[in-house]
């Protein structure tokens, strides 16, 4: 009897000891998340609204914390949302404790450090976002432990080293972004044969290598999206894309992709956008092209396709964007675009294109953007034709002629017009002040004439105005100085301007540019130029301005050029006098003051302390520079436009001046310095050893002065020095016979009878010439007699002002 009673309490007790264990277990368990996500919390250094020091505290249940979902059935945390939270820290590695986890959504905080591989232990995690943070290192190989993922999203950090061929087993994986990181290397091909992966973006990376050949022909393929844009793919782009039937959008642009564009493409007919820009692709735009009938944007621009736009381009029926432009394409421009009823943007800038525009583009009434610069298109322009919703109108380098229609405030959205290089004529009419929104008008290198009309003052969004080589007369506005509120860049040379300039800069000018060269104007430089603290180049060369030296300039710390030559500038330069006083003009790398009528020593404190001549780090790399094609360098005589340079010049030009005394020995600290010409001029003294130590010197022009001694041997260390100029100055002693000198002829050194070496007569034991002084004097004179072609051949004659002095830096 007892027995039996105590075999039936068996039950119970076990019952019990099972359910207790089962509630200690959870309650361990939950502890554990507990502790992990207040590990988390201490890490985090930076908490801007305080959601976790309010709310993660042990006083409140886990499972009420902000950003913790915890399950229904195990009470276990099992999601962990703290997105753009501004949170900063790092991640600890006890996350992987979080072994329910199935989501972590970190993205758009600034978390730092390493992502720790016990992230790896999340095996029940279907989506991981740690996008938009700061993360960095290398993508842990643990993270292909999580088989169950489905989402994984890292993309905007700088995680670096290469994607781990791990991610390929990631079976069930159906978005994959590392977009905008630093990754490198190889993709591993088993990533793109997961056959539900249905997004893959590794956009902004430095990846190389070619495509598998049989990407998306496994069965079933789900690509929906394929982002490959911005790295170093290169090879073929596989036929076996057209494969992937559920394709939406493919952007494979900026890579090194070559060959030509498959027929096949015309497979993948849900495309939606098809970007292949900015590779080196060929061939012809295929007909099939036309089968994308879903198609809302295509870019083929930077490439060398050629050919003509096919005619099945009218298919594309729901096309906004059609960007062509930077190719070799041929022909006309097909009537057929006009059928492309729904186009917003259409660019064709830079390709070959011959006739006129087609009259089929008064279809297009949604067109914003209109780009045909650069190609052979002539006819006037057809403004009747043009959408009234056009903001952008790009015609520059190209045939057209005509003038402006006095009902252009039909365009009231035109916020940039861009007609160089062109054959416009007539005047810029009055009604041009009511485009309201106009941030740029260019015009240049037109026969554009009469006056700028006032009204022009009225464009208060105005940023960048180009007026250059036309045949513009008349004052330039006053209140144009007014407009510098919004006006940046502002160049209007190589016209007939007379007159001042308007001196009505005021405070919260954001000037940049101003070039008014070649023009007829005179007075003052505008004092109230000082106003524009962002101003960084000026260019009023070949004018008739009579004024000193604008030392008040020094405040303006962003100068990088100033170009002053032939004008009536006078006076001794004498910079600014002041106990607290910085070096001035640290970023200026274009002094040109020559053809003027300076007088007195050489400026010595800007000579020996111009900041960008002596750190590379301050010098503007002008291929940036957005109006680039406008500028012309003029180096040693022949004139280049700055697009074709491949160097940064960096220029001191003071010749043709009155300056007298010594050249400074401090001029040797410009170790930048790459073109120095202080030609004609009265200096004295002896050539300082220290330009010996301007590495970077490329000509060096000190030709026509009253330099006496010897020329110092350290310029033989200058190995870059191609251009040298010393002639009539009183130089004695041999010439320097190592390295580069040997490429100078006579023309460098003629003058200067004391001379001797090659390539002028031997030097006897003194070294001197042997030379008989008659000889040398016959040699004066019958260089004089030749005056009609040598000299003019040459440039050097003293006395004389040629155009092919070297080192002048001129703006178109």
């Amino acid at each position: 009897m007892k027995q039996h009673r105590s075999f039936s309490l068996i039950p119970v007790l076990l019952f019990q000891f099972l359910f207790g264990s089962t509630i200690a277990m959870k309650s361990t368990n939950l502890s554990t998340d507990q502790s992990s996500l207040l590990l988390l919390k201490s890490r985090i250094t930076s908490d801007p609204y305080n959601v976790l020091t309010n709310n993660w505290t042990t006083k409140t249940p886990v499972c009420s914390w902000v950003g913790v979902i915890c399950g229904v059935r195990n009470h276990r945390v099992i999601r962990l949302s703290i997105q753009n939270m501004g949170f900063e820290g790092s991640i600890p590695p006890e996350i992987g404790n979080l072994s329910f986890l199935v989501s972590l959504n970190m993205s758009g905080n600034l978390f730092y450090g390493n992502i720790p591989k016990e992230i790896g232990d999340l095996h029940r995690m279907k989506e991981l976002s740690l996008s938009y943070n700061s993360f960095l290192g290398r993508l842990p190989i643990e993270i292909g432990k999580l088989t169950q993922l489905e989402e994984l999203d890292l993309s905007n950090n700088y995680l670096n080293g290469t994607i781990p061929e791990e991610i390929g087993h990631l079976y069930n994986l159906k978005v994959f972004d590392m977009g905008y990181n630093n990754v490198t290397g190889h993709v591993s091909p088993t990533i793109f044969s997961i056959s539900g992966l249905e997004v893959i973006r590794l956009t902004n990376n430095s990846l190389l290598g070619s495509l598998p050949i049989d990407i998306c022909s496994y069965p079933d393929h789900a690509l929906e999206e394929l982002d490959l844009s911005y790295n170093a793919f290169d090879g073929e782009i596989p036929s076996s894309l057209s494969q992937c039937s559920q394709l939406q959008r493919l952007l494979l642009q900026s890579n090194n992709f070559t060959g030509v564009v498959a027929r096949e493409i015309g497979n993948l007919t849900r495309l939606v956008e098809l970007s292949l820009d900015d590779n080196s692709l060929s061939g012809n735009i295929p007909l099939e092209m036309g089968k994308l009938h879903n198609l809302i944007h295509l870019g083929l621009s930077g490439n060398h396709l050629s050919g003509s736009i096919p005619p099945t381009i009218k298919n594309l029926s729901r096309l906004t964007d059609l960007i062509l432009d930077q190719n070799t394409l041929s022909g006309k421009i097909p009537y057929e675009v006009g059928d492309l009823k729904m186009l917003q943007l259409l660019s064709l800038s830079g390709n070959c294109f011959t006739g006129q525009l087609p009259q089929t583009l008064s279809n297009l009434t949604s067109l914003t953007s209109l780009s045909v610069s650069q190609n052979d298109i002539s006819g006037n322009i057809p403004w009747n034709m043009f959408s009234a919703n056009l903001e952008t109108l790009l015609l520059a380098g190209n045939n057209f002629q005509g003038t402006f229609p006095q009902n252009i405030t039909r365009f009231r959205n035109l916020s940039n017009i861009n007609l160089a290089k062109n054959q416009l004529s007539g005047p810029i009419p009055d009604t041009i002040g009511k485009l309201s929104r106009l941030h740029t008008l260019i015009l240049y290198s037109n026969k554009v004439t009469g006056q700028i009309p006032s009204s022009i003052c009225n464009l208060t969004s105005l940023e960048v105005l180009y007026l250059s080589n036309n045949t513009l007369e008349g004052t330039i506005p006053t209140c144009m100085g007014n407009m510098a509120k919004t006006l940046r860049i502002l160049v209007m040379d190589s016209n007939r301007f007379h007159g001042l300039i308007p001196d009505t800069f005021e405070k919260g000018c954001v000037l940049e540019c101003l070039n008014l060269h070649a023009n007829k104007l005179e007075g003052k430089l505008p004092r109230s130029l000082s106003n524009c603290p962002r101003f960084q180049i000026l260019d009023v060369g070949s004018n008739n301005v009579k004024d000193v030296f604008p030392v008040w300039m020094e405040t303006l710390r962003q100068v990088e050029v100033l170009y002053l030559k032939s004008n009536k500038f006078y006076g001794t330069i004498l910079p600014l006098e002041s106990k607290t006083k910085k070096p001035p003009f640290p970023m200026l790398q274009h002094f040109v003051a020559s053809d003027n009528e300076f007088t007195g020593p050489l400026p010595v404190e800007y000579l020996t302390n111009l900041g960008a001549f002596m750190d590379q780090t301050k010098l503007r790399d002008w291929s940036n520079w957005p109006y680039k094609e406008t500028m012309i360098v003029d180096l040693k005589g022949v004139k280049y436009p700055l697009v074709k340079l491949k160097r940064v010049y960096t220029v001191i030009d003071f010749s043709m001046n009155k300056f007298e005394g010594n050249i400074p020995h401090l001029i040797g600290n410009l170790k930048i310095l790459m073109i120095l010409n202080l030609s004609h001029n009265h200096l004295g003294g002896r050539i300082p050893e220290s330009l010996g130590n301007i590495a970077s010197l490329d000509s060096l022009d000190l030709s026509c002065n009253r330099l006496v001694g010897e020329i110092p041997g350290t310029l033989t260390n200058v190995t870059f020095l191609s251009s040298l100029n010393l002639s009539y100055n009183l130089l004695v002693g041999p010439i320097p016979q190592s390295n580069q000198f040997h490429t100078f002829d006579n023309s460098s050194y003629v003058g200067n009878s004391g001379l001797c070496g090659f390539p002028l007569a031997s030097c006897d034991d003194d070294g001197a010439s042997t030379q008989e002084d008659d000889e040398d004097e016959d040699e004066d004179v019958g260089f004089l007699d030749r005056f009609s072609w040598e000299v003019v051949a040459m440039g050097y004659a003293c006395g004389f002002l040629f155009g092919t002095m070297g080192g002048c830096f001129y703006f178109f």
